[in-house]
């Protein structure tokens, strides 16, 4: 008689876990040996990792394709200078509150934009963002159009030494950046996720298998924006001014990291790790080019979407059965025996 089991990881997995902690022990300990540039690049790379993560769980899972997340970036780091200029508010807790601000921002925006459909809900998103730039704009308290910058002695709060600075920064773009990766593993491998991808697929047939599609795309829709507005607090505590057209720039938080999610794989946990990393190769040897840098860039998107829709590393697991961060459940047969 033959016995079942369900599995959830495979060798390529183990392999990858294995990787993933020599790679982390590399990082972790950078800090120690490297100089700033490598650690402000780092810290690029992280916080682009983690906003690529949020809005590959948002597109790419359930089927939410946004591009107005530049909205809660924004607000994030327009929170972030209320609370530590205003309220005089420690900078790091002034990151987990401009989160939560941004979350309560997005409980109303979602019932805007939830009655939008397919393109109409992607072109709705950047209304609404484009239509909080120009809030911000008017608003003198902040520095109106030409933004603000943040007071020294509110900086200072962080230590008094640059490069211990940039080590708390460091770490939690780091931690940022891992948090955000295990975050959409966890909930993938989770009955969330399993709903999250019936909705994407089918929200009809999903409703049919009693899943609550509102409900469940309205809070993943709020969680995500948390934590993009989290990572945009962090992204301005680290540049020091904010301003409307640099808070809420299209091209910087949402035509970035689509470039990142689509080159990398849209609908895989790894696609947003190898996205960004193909990102920072082709900004660092393109980046002489000018204007064309942005041709070269958007000329590789058309080309990936053309040829291998599924993404680099969609392709690579497709050849090569490749999956470090498995989701899905497998069925395996044990001691299958011939009937007698």
């Amino acid at each position: 008689m033959a016995r079942y089991s369900v599995e959830r990881t495979t060798r390529t997995a183990q392999a990858g876990l294995g990787i993933f902690v020599i790679v982390l022990a590399v990082l972790v300990s950078l800090p120690f040996w490297a100089g700033r540039a490598d650690m402000r690049l780092i810290m690029e790379i992280c916080y682009f990792l983690a906003l690529a993560q949020m809005w590959n769980l948002l597109a790419g899972y359930a089927g939410l394709v946004s591009i107005g997340q530049q909205a809660f970036v924004g607000l994030g780091g327009y929170a972030l200078f209320v609370f530590a200029i205003y309220l005089d508010i420690h900078p790091l807790l002034c990151l987990v509150l401009a989160g939560l601000a941004a979350a309560i921002f997005a409980v109303p925006t979602a019932f805007v934009v939830f009655r939008l459909r397919g393109a109409y809900f992607a072109i709705g998103t950047w209304v609404v963002a484009e239509v909080y730039r120009l809030v911000f704009a008017q608003v003198s308290a902040l520095g109106g159009g030409s933004g603000m910058s943040l007071p020294i002695a509110v900086v200072k709060e962080l230590g008094t030494s640059p490069l211990g600075r940039d080590m708390i920064f460091y770490f939690i773009c780091l931690g940022l950046a891992v948090g955000t990766t295990a975050i959409v593993y966890w909930l993938l491998r989770a009955r969330h996720g399993l709903a999250l991808t019936a909705i994407r697929d089918s929200e009809v047939a999903s409703r049919s298998l009693g899943v609550d599609a509102f409900r469940t795309k309205f809070w993943l829709y709020v969680v995500v924006a948390g934590i993009t507005g989290t990572v945009g607090a962090l992204i301005f505590l680290l540049k020091l001014r904010i301003s409307p057209d640099a808070a809420f720039s299209l091209q910087d938080w949402t035509a970035s990291v689509l470039f990142i999610v689509i080159i990398g794989g849209i609908g895989r946990i790894e696609g947003p790790i190898v996205g960004t990393l193909v990102f920072f190769v082709l900004r660092g040897l393109l980046a002489d080019l000018g204007s064309w840098y942005l041709i070269v860039l958007g000329a590789l998107a058309v080309l990936v979407m053309l040829f291998a829709p599924q993404g680099i590393w969609g392709l690579v697991a497709e050849r090569l059965g490749w999956h470090f961060f498995p989701v899905r459940r497998r069925l395996k047969v044990h001691g299958a025996t011939e009937p007698e």
